[in-house]
């Protein structure tokens, strides 16, 4: 919460400020403080809303697959913020959302489609460092999906792992937007989805 904030949040001021309080009160019931930290420097932050709204626009890859996909990087990384977002924006969109919320214990649970398995596994070798993508699982991908949404896929992944590490860095924490919502939050496993205990 506020309190592990490494980079004090800085107040939204002028015009455009006004219309980005508005904007995120109308969608999330509150201003997300990934938004009050950047404001700092507004050509990042500008990025960061370029970024998500051209991300919104892609379509050659199931919507489930890609939200899957960001919550796995969000747990492995330890960004609770995302998980909270992901599962409240899972909600909204009509998502799976018992699917959802086993994401980040998703080694575990049979609630996964071989394929969903294929594409958490593959958010997670993209996220550790170095990648641990193999051959194997993207053929297998490659089959399922098509090449188009296989490219969609990889880039939605590297641009969640640009969200989660920076929120995480900024030690923005969750902000309950799922709770608001009557959901039970999502929370990350303690040592992490336990993608280093294959």
């Amino acid at each position: 919460m506020a309190g592990n904030i490494r980079i004090p949040k800085a107040e939204l001021t002028g015009i455009y400020g006004a219309i980005v309080k508005r904007m995120s009160r109308k969608m999330l019931g509150e201003v997300a403080e990934p938004v009050e930290v950047a404001w700092h420097n507004r050509k990042v932050l500008n990025f960061s809303f370029s970024v998500g709204r051209q991300v919104q626009k892609w379509d050659q890859c199931d919507h489930n697959l890609k939200s899957f996909a960001h919550m796995a990087v969000a747990s492995m990384v330890g960004c609770s913020f995302c998980l909270d977002y992901g599962y409240f924006q899972a909600h909204n969109e009509g998502l799976d959302l018992t699917k959802a919320r086993e994401v980040p214990r998703w080694r575990q649970s049979d609630a996964f489609t071989p394929l969903e398995r294929d594409v958490l596994d593959y958010a997670e070798a993209m996220t550790l460092t170095p990648p641990t993508v193999t051959d194997e699982l993207s053929a297998r991908l490659l089959d399922a999906l098509g090449p188009a949404a296989l490219v969609e896929l990889t880039a939605f992944i590297a641009v969640a792992n640009l969200m989660t590490r920076t929120n995480t860095a900024f030690g923005i924490e969750s902000q309950g937007f799922a709770t608001a919502c009557g959901l039970k939050p999502l929370t990350v496993p303690a040592g992490g989805s336990g993608a280093t205990g294959q």
